[in-house]
């Protein structure tokens, strides 16, 4: 696995870079604005940097031209992760040291391609349905212990990032789950209203609404009131929040960024502990 710096001021960018390169094994550090990120460059010499464009305190042209200009540091590839992708961005993006450029919103699976691409077959994931191939994934590339414990189920995944909702249905139709998405709390119950589900994963903070709301809800309905809830929240813990939500009835209050392969067993594992419950047998 690789080493990867992370320079991003965005919260729910780099947050989402950090999730899908963690799922993939590899170890990643994060800095919130350019003179950090240099800092932490050269404290951990990675393996790859990638690079906001417009931040706080240096940008992300003074960083690359402060990088490419230690000899140390010069050689490790340098990529702009970046909202500008107008004509001629990545031609300025590259003449100022960049090795790389890659457009913002991410797309998970072309993400995950191109930073596979970069780091070479030396630092690549062990086969697993991560982003990258989780549309085209067979069967047997999801381990049996992960899998779907019956044929069918469908779950629900609620995230108000658009990039992270596809990551997750991504990774959960390969496991044998069907999968219905939802940006808010209103949307997601809408759908609850609409359709049997067998499970709901949901992101905790959002806006217009927290997974703790939607899990209130949810447990008030008679409807809804058995349905295995499992909370997802960022990296940023709260302890309080987790309380919170185990009190109301949530089976797992789960942080990410989570290995994809622990994710799918720990889905597995509440649809099982519910199948037995149901039936009064041991789960």
């Amino acid at each position: 696995m690789a080493r990867v710096l992370v320079i991003e001021d965005n919260p729910v960018n780099l947050e989402l870079m950090v999730f899908l390169l963690e799922s993939q094994g590899h170890e990643v550090h994060a800095a919130m604005d350019g003179d950090r990120g240099v800092v932490l460059a050269r404290e951990l010499e990675p393996t790859l940097i990638l690079c906001d464009v417009e931040m706080p305190c240096r940008d992300g042209y003074a960083v690359a031209a402060e990088l490419k200009s230690d000899a140390r540091l010069a050689g490790i590839p340098l990529v702009a992760v970046t909202a500008h992708a107008m004509v001629g961005d990545r031609d300025s993006a590259l003449a100022v040291g960049f090795d790389a450029h890659f457009a913002k919103p991410i797309d998970p699976p072309a993400f995950l391609k191109a930073i596979e691409s970069m780091l070479g077959a030396g630092h690549r994931a062990p086969a697993a349905p991560d982003a990258a191939s989780a549309a085209g994934a067979a069967p047997g590339d999801v381990p049996d212990d992960c899998r779907a414990p019956l044929p069918g189920l469908m779950l629900l995944v609620v995230d108000d990032t658009p990039a992270n909702l596809h990551y997750k249905c991504q990774l959960l139709e390969p496991a044998g789950y069907r999968t219905l998405a939802a940006t808010s709390v209103a949307e997601a119950r809408e759908l609850l209203l609409a359709t049997r589900v067998d499970l709901v994963l949901c992101d905790v903070l959002m806006p217009g609404g927290t997974g703790i709301d939607l899990l209130a809800a949810m447990r008030r309905d008679e409807r809804s009131r058995a349905v295995p809830f499992i909370l997802l929240t960022a990296s940023t813990y709260n302890n309080l929040l987790r309380k919170q939500g185990l009190a109301m009835g949530a089976q797992r209050f789960l942080t990410h960024p989570i290995d994809a392969i622990d994710l799918l067993g720990e889905i597995r594992a509440v649809l099982q502990e519910a199948a037995a419950l149901r039936s009064g047998g041991p789960a």
